[in-house]
C-alpha cells in the first residue's frame, strides 16, 4: 500500500499525463477551421493533420506498451515525454502543412509511448483499494478529459490562437519530467528482447487499419494490407518466445469482454462528441466556445459520479456497475437521438447529456480495471497497450461509421438522428459484451 504522498504525486503525473494526449485531440476538433486560415490548407490537407497523428498513434501503441515491460516504465515514460513535448513545439511553431503533418506525427509517437505506459505505472504502483481509486480517476479522465478539452480548445479556437493549446505541452511536459525523476520508482524492467518482427508487422497493420478507416484515397488497398500484416502479427505473437502482445492476455473471459466493450463503446462516444457540436453550431447557432460549455451536463455529471466509482465497485462489483454504466449511456443516447430544433438545447440535448455523463462516469472506469484484470507485472504494459489500443481504434472506427451514416441525409437534423441511433447500437453491442463475458469472467474469476 503506498502513502498519501507518493499516491498524489503519482497519480498526478499519470493523470496529467494523460490528459495532455486528450487536450490535443480536442483542440484539433475545435481548431481546424483556423488552422486552415493559418496555413492555407485545402480541406484533404487539413485531414492529414488529424490523420498523422492517428496513424503513429494507433501504429506505436502496441511498442510503446511492451517498451515499459522490458526497459522500465519511468525510464520509457520519461522518452514519452521528451517525444510528446517536441513534438507540440513543432506543431505550435509549424508554418506549412509538410511541417505541422510531420509534426502530429511525431507527436502520436509520443502519444502511443505515454498512454499505456501511464497506464501501467498506475498497475505497478497501487494495489487493493487503493488501485481501485486510481483506476477510477484514470477511467474518468478519459471521459471528462475529452469533454472539458472542447470546451478549453473552444476558448483557444474563439479567443486566443489555436498554437496556444500546443505551446502548453511543452512547460507541461517539462513539469511531468521533473516531478517523474523525483516521484517515480527507477526500474530496469523485466528480462527479455524485443519482438522486431512483432514490431514491423503491428506497426505496418495497425497503422494501415487506422489509415483504412481515416485516410483519403486508396481505402480498400490499405485495409487488404492491414489483414495481411496482422495475420503475420498474430502468427508471430503465437509463436516467439517474447512476443510484443502476448496472445495469453485473450486467454481471458473478462479482458476479452472489456476489449471487444471498450471498442464499441468508444466508437460511440467519439462519434457523439465529434457531430454534437457541429450539430449546436448550425443549427443552434452556437458559437464554437458556447459548444464547448454546452457540454458541461455532461462533464460536471461526469466528474461527480466518476468520484462514487470506487464505492460503487466495492459495493456492486465492476461487472454490474459496468452494465449500469453502459445501459444509462445508451438510454441517454436513445433520447438524443430524438433531437430537433423544436426541442432547444436543454429538452434535447442538455438533459440527454445528464444520463449519458452518469452512464459515463459509470463506464469508462470499469472499462480499464477489466481490461488489466488478472495480469502479472510482467504483460501489465502489454495489456495496457491493448485497452488503449482498442480505445483509439474503436474510437476512429466510430466516428467513421457515425459521420458516414450522417452523410447519406441531406437534412443534418435527419443525419445526426440517424448517426446518433447508429451509436445506440454500438453501444446495445457493448452491453451484451458485458453482460455475456465481462460479468461472467468476474464472476469465475472470484471462485477460482
Amino acid at each position: 500500500m503506498t502513502n498519501t504522498k507518493k499516491f498524489d504525486w503519482i497519480l498526478l503525473v499519470i493523470l496529467m499525463s494523460y490528459f495532455m494526449i486528450l487536450l490535443d485531440n480536442s483542440i484539433i476538433f475545435t481548431g481546424t477551421v483556423k488552422i486552415a486560415q493559418d496555413l492555407s490548407l485545402n480541406q484533404q490537407t487539413l485531414s492529414w493533420v488529424s490523420s498523422a497523428y492517428s496513424l503513429t498513434f494507433g501504429g506505436f501503441l502496441l511498442l510503446g506498451g511492451r517498451a515499459g515491460d522490458l526497459f522500465g516504465r519511468r525510464r520509457v515514460f520519461q522518452i514519452g515525454l521528451v517525444i510528446f513535448g517536441l513534438g507540440s513545439l513543432i506543431v505550435g511553431l509549424s508554418m506549412n502543412a509538410p511541417m505541422i503533418i510531420a509534426a502530429r506525427a511525431f507527436q502520436g509517437i509520443g502519444a502511443a509511448i505515454l498512454a499505456p505506459t501511464t497506464l501501467a505505472i498506475l498497475m505497478d504502483t497501487y494495489e487493493g483499494a487503493a488501485r481501485t481509486r486510481a483506476i477510477a480517476y484514470y477511467g474518468a479522465m478519459a471521459g471528462i478529459g475529452a469533454s472539458v478539452s472542447l470546451v478549453i480548445g473552444g476558448v483557444f479556437a474563439s479567443l486566443l490562437t489555436w498554437r496556444v493549446g500546443f505551446f502548453m505541452n511543452v512547460p507541461i511536459s517539462i513539469w511531468m519530467y521533473y516531478l517523474a525523476v523525483h516521484h517515480l520508482q527507477l526500474d530496469n524492467g523485466h528480462s527479455g528482447k524485443l519482438d522486431w518482427v512483432g514490431t514491423v508487422t503491428s506497426l505496418i497493420g495497425m497503422s494501415s487499419l487506422v489509415y483504412s478507416i481515416v485516410g483519403s484515397w486508396a481505402k480498400l488497398p490499405a485495409l487488404l494490407i492491414a489483414v495481411i500484416f496482422l495475420c503475420l502479427f498474430i502468427y508471430q505473437e503465437h509463436k516467439t518466445a517474447q512476443p510484443i502482445m502476448p496472445l495469453r492476455l485473450f486467454k481471458d473471459r473478462e479482458r476479452i469482454g472489456a476489449y471487444a466493450g471498450r471498442f464499441l463503446y468508444l466508437g460511440a462516444m467519439l462519434g457523439f462528441w465529434f457531430i454534437t457540436p457541429q450539430l449546436m453550431q448550425n443549427q443552434l447557432g452556437f458559437s464554437a466556445l458556447l459548444a464547448g460549455v454546452a457540454f458541461f451536463p455532461l462533464t460536471i455529471v461526469n466528474f461527480i459520479v466518476a468520484l462514487q466509482v470506487a464505492r460503487l465497485t466495492a459495493k456492486w462489483g465492476n461487472g454490474w456497475l459496468l452494465v449500469t454504466g453502459i445501459g444509462l449511456t445508451l438510454l441517454g443516447m436513445l433520447w438524443l437521438s430524438f433531437f430537433a430544433p423544436a426541442t432547444g438545447y436543454w429538452l434535447g440535448i442538455a438533459l440527454p447529456m445528464v444520463i449519458i455523463g452518469i452512464g459515463q462516469g459509470l463506464s469508462l472506469s470499469p472499462f480499464t480495471a477489466a481490461g488489466v484484470a488478472h495480469t502479472n507485472i510482467e504483460d501489465a504494459g502489454a495489456a495496457s497497450g491493448v485497452v488503449n489500443v482498442m480505445h483509439q481504434i474503436g474510437g476512429s472506427v466510430g466516428l467513421s461509421i457515425l459521420v458516414a451514416t450522417q452523410s447519406l441525409f441531406h437534412s443534418q437534423i435527419i443525419g445526426f438522428q440517424h448517426a446518433i441511433l447508429m451509436g445506440a447500437g454500438l453501444l446495445a453491442l457493448a452491453l451484451l459484451a458485458a453482460v455475456f463475458l465481462i460479468v461472467p469472467g468476474e464472476r469465475s474469476s472470484k471462485k477460482d
